[in-house]
């Protein structure tokens, strides 16, 4: 990625919403916020054993800090707290950015996880786009797609990308970032 600082997409306030580990170095969630200045990471207290209370409270409360309205990147476990977060505050986001979706009742999701089902059926009331891989371990296609037509949100299936990831070989994922820049309506 040859994004600077300097660039459109720098100069949007997001949100990096990790999942369970916390997206470590080598994951296109880190890459792409060490890139970016104005970008930051939602903190949560224990990135092992996800509590939806303290995670969707974590994410609030960064959205509440944000000077405007920010955009919200997300990834795997970090879908279902957009998901939770929605109409639990009256904060407002731009847009979501929603990676690989995981299927809380499928049989490979974490069991440290507490509380992310059943999945919100609320429409998202901001813009936002699902990327489903055809085989993520985590969550099956014609899962992501009914998260994605019950939240409003677009989608868009890749092929044979595993769990969209640092494990599946992304790691600065250029391609989804021009999906990103897309959704923003930002050209490349």
């Amino acid at each position: 990625m040859t994004e600077t600082p300097a660039t459109p997409c720098a100069d949007v306030p997001t949100l990096i919403v990790p999942g369970i580990s916390g997206s470590g170095p080598q994951h296109w969630q880190t890459l792409w916020e060490q890139r970016h200045a104005r970008w930051r990471r939602v903190t949560q207290r224990d990135w092992k054993c996800p509590v939806r209370e303290e995670w969707i409270a974590a994410l609030d409360a960064a959205i509440v800090s944000s000077p405007v309205p920010p955009v919200l990147v997300a990834h795997s476990m970090g879908c279902l707290v957009v998901a939770h977060w929605v109409g639990s505050s009256a904060a407002l986001v731009r847009t979501a950015f929603l990676v690989a979706v995981p299927d809380p009742d499928g049989p490979n999701f974490p069991s440290a996880a507490q509380g992310f089902t059943p999945v919100p059926l609320k429409r998202f009331p901001f813009p936002s786009l699902v990327v489903a891989s055809t085989d993520d371990p985590f969550g099956s296609i014609p899962y992501a797609r009914r998260c994605a037509s019950v939240w409003g949100s677009a989608f868009t299936e890749i092929e044979s990308a595993g769990h969209i990831n640092a494990d599946s070989g992304h790691g600065e994922w250029p391609a989804g970032f021009a999906l990103l820049r897309q959704l923003l309506r930002i050209p490349g």
